[in-house]
């Protein structure tokens, strides 16, 4: 079992030493638990609605990469992996990442960089942020895992290339303002919960996300973290509009026979050389 905490935070904007103290806290709380993998969401170090101040407020990979093994060797007693969302600054350019660090180990092992931008209605990132432009799953000490952030999981190309590539837990940090206010629960928050379960159960993978609360802008993050399993059964849940720290042990010695039993992601695999020439034909009409 890897025991996984979903920390749904509230970010102070522009407040990097303070919002970084808070996210140490909610750890050193959570410590006799032992977590093995902590899931923080999108751009939780500065807040998510920066606009023109992404380029005043990023960080350097580097950077933070110090901040958090700096804390760790002072504060933490045992091994922590760390998925946590940001703004990073890579000379001229920036980006929407998310990065998985291994404390008390290896540090920074893999960085995602956010493909798809929203830049309509409330958002603004394409004006403000450069694309990224990789897709990968990446080995860590409990198993092969990838990253995708907000947008980039609506797009199910894109859990589907990683499913392909290995990938036995999809982490996903998230920053979704609170829309449709006709159930018990903001309408996104339910869409996301369908989509989560969804593409575990197709795949026979687990679904990690991480989503901000808060009011930034104007606008209220939603919260309503969760983890599905392979079956696309959800495992938990977290409240909305409010911190929570979410704890679920994640088997992975399960994905295997469910799998077995339910063969989608084989039959994909042997599908490949017959959609891939259209999926071809798509990308040379661009």
């Amino acid at each position: 079992m890897v025991r996984h905490a979903l920390l749904q935070l509230r970010p102070q904007k522009g407040q990097i030493r303070r919002n970084l103290a808070h996210l140490g806290e909610a750890l050193l709380r959570l410590e006799d638990e032992g977590i093995d993998v902590a899931v923080v969401p999108e751009a939780y170090p500065t807040g998510y609605f920066l606009q023109g101040g992404v380029r005043e407020l990023a960080l350097e990979a580097a950077e933070l990469e110090d901040r958090l093994a700096a804390w760790h060797e002072r504060h933490y007693r045992r091994p922590l992996d760390l998925v946590i969302g940001f703004y990073e600054r890579d000379g001229s350019a920036y980006y929407n990442a998310a990065a998985y660090f291994e404390l008390g180990g290896r540090g920074l092992v893999h960085r995602h960089r956010k493909i798809f931008l929203p830049t309509y209605g409330v958002f603004d990132e394409e004006r403000f942020l450069n694309r990224g432009h990789e897709l990968a799953s990446f080995e860590t000490r409990f198993g092969r895992v990838a990253i995708l952030i907000c947008e980039d999981f609506w797009h199910t190309v894109t859990a589907t290339t990683l499913a392909l590539q290995g990938a036995e837990v999809l982490y996903v940090p998230s920053a979704s303002p609170a829309r449709g206010f006709d159930g018990e629960r903001p309408a996104n928050v339910e869409r996301w919960e369908l989509l989560a379960r969804a593409v575990a159960g197709e795949h026979g993978l687990y679904v990690a996300l991480a989503s901000l609360v808060g009011s930034e802008a104007g606008k209220l993050m939603s919260g309503g973290s969760l983890i599905a399993g392979p079956e696309g059964e959800l495992l938990a849940r977290a409240p909305v509009f409010e911190e929570a720290a979410l704890i679920a042990d994640v088997d992975l010695e399960r994905i295997a026979p469910v799998r077995y039993d339910n063969p989608m992601l084989a039959d994909l695999k042997a599908g490949l050389p017959l959609i891939f020439p259209e999926l071809r034909r798509q990308v040379e009409e661009l």
